[in-house]
């Protein structure tokens, strides 16, 4: 049987062009879109910016009677809140993503696994907090008052536990960027060449070595992209965070210490804020706005130097 192509008639023309025209108007829709939100927050900041320079990044102190602000509190504990829930996030999650990405189960069970880690990101961040406040923390008081007492000289555990902190809220929160990892990871996993594991195994490694020394470096640019994206996740959560965080102003390293994040910092104070308290607000929005935007661009530059490496190694 010969098939016959004919050239494209003026509604496909029309249609082609139209198309095009569509996804061009999108794209520059979207960048426009970028720039207009970072305008109008950089000119409601505009009055804060003046008065307080780049001293508001470096102060610790938040007085609106006072009038004098500073986030590097808010700063240090968005950083350390995201940092270690992209720990935990990361160890789960990559674990999920190899478990359901391998023969370990039935293809029944890997699904119904997969589905119910996914369904994790539908759930509203204020059930995440209530969680927290009612399920977390009571059943990690016991051991963080052990913790504590027998540990208290180690700094991580120099602060003593009074319910809302830095390590309930990063539990919550690992458990929020959770299915991010877990699935953009399993994605990576699964498009490994089977060739791959198949030959590693005929040269005689065993399953976990081939999984390990395989599998997880074909995947890791894949993998770490997950990361990068979970940690943009955790970075602008507001709702769980503000709950469970302790909203103190203070700078400890200690995992049972409250403390304090940029997001939180916005949500609490934004509904009561007047004068020039508005515009400072909308400074630590444009502060939270540029470390999403470096922690991006940081990992964007990672990814392409891993990839580049890669396709020199092949």
């Amino acid at each position: 049987m010969v098939s016959h192509s004919r050239p494209p008639s003026r509604l496909d023309v029309a249609w082609d062009r139209g198309f095009r025209f569509l996804t061009w108007f999108m794209a520059w829709a979207t960048i426009a879109l970028v720039l207009f939100i970072v305008y109008k927050v950089t000119e409601s900041a505009f009055p804060a910016l003046q008065r307080y320079g780049f001293s508001f990044m470096t102060t610790s102190h938040w007085d609106s009677n006072r009038e004098k602000f500073g986030v590097l509190p808010e700063i240090w504990g968005t950083l350390y809140s995201s940092g270690l829930a992209l720990l935990f996030a990361t160890i789960f999650g990559v674990g999920v993503a190899i478990f359901v990405s391998e023969d370990f189960v039935a293809p029944a069970w890997r699904t119904l696994l997969k589905n119910v880690v996914e369904l994790l990101a539908a759930i509203p961040s204020v059930v995440y907090g209530l969680w927290g406040i009612y399920v977390v923390i009571p059943l990690i008081r016991p051991m963080a008052d052990w913790l504590h007492n027998n540990l208290g000289d180690f700094p991580l555990f120099g602060t003593p536990f009074a319910g809302p902190g830095m390590l309930p809220a990063a539990i919550v929160l690992a458990i929020m960027v959770l299915p991010t990892i877990a699935a953009v990871s399993r994605d990576a996993l699964v498009n490994v060449p089977p060739r791959l594991r198949e030959g590693a195994i005929g040269l005689g490694a065993t399953r976990w070595e081939a999984i390990f020394k395989i599998v997880l470096p074909a995947a890791s640019t894949g993998i770490f992209g997950a990361i990068v994206l979970g940690f943009g996740r955790a970075l602008g959560e507001t709702m769980a965070l503000a709950m469970l965080v302790g909203n103190s102003g203070v700078i400890s390293v200690s995992v049972l210490s409250p403390a304090n994040t940029l997001s939180a910092l916005l949500a609490n104070h934004f509904p009561e804020a007047q004068g020039i308290e508005v515009g400072a607000l909308m400074y630590a929005a444009l502060v939270l706005m540029g470390i999403t935007l470096l922690v991006n661009v940081i990992g964007e530059l990672i990814l392409w130097r891993a990839s580049a490496g890669m396709k020199g190694a092949h």
